[in-house]
């Protein structure tokens, strides 16, 4: 039986040093690192991630993610999950995002290699 989106982020990002995952508070399944949220996936079809402004403006703009299905203008993206293709963008968003918060006054630590996000998303 193939993995659901949900269960290979679950095992890939539990992998990465600091990872660690809880119960979202409306609903899903919300990632952290060293105890600062990452981002969120609801069920195995929406991650949610909160970027800068200009990060999400830049991966809206590529057709890469979608501005927050909530909160648009918050610098919070959306990223729709419509089948296993997307599962490896969905892993290099949170590889990104993973970067990005662990490399504060540092050289980058990488997390493990993925494939670059999907540049088909539709809401």
């Amino acid at each position: 039986m193939e993995e659901s989106a949900s269960e290979v982020a679950k095992r890939e990002l539990l992998n990465w040093p600091g990872v660690t995952v809880h119960d979202h508070r409306f609903g899903g399944l919300e990632f952290r690192v060293n105890g600062r949220e990452m981002g969120h996936i609801h069920g195995d079809e929406l991650a949610d991630l909160p970027l800068p402004k200009d990060i999400s403006r830049k991966l809206i703009a590529q057709g890469k993610v979608s501005p927050h299905h909530f909160i648009p203008q918050s610098g919070w993206i959306s990223y729709y999950i419509n089948g296993t293709a997307d599962i490896p963008g969905l892993i290099e968003l949170f590889r990104m995002q993973y970067e990005r918060m662990t490399s504060y006054g540092k050289k980058s630590k990488s997390a493990p290699a993925t494939t670059p996000v999907s540049s088909a998303q539709t809401p």
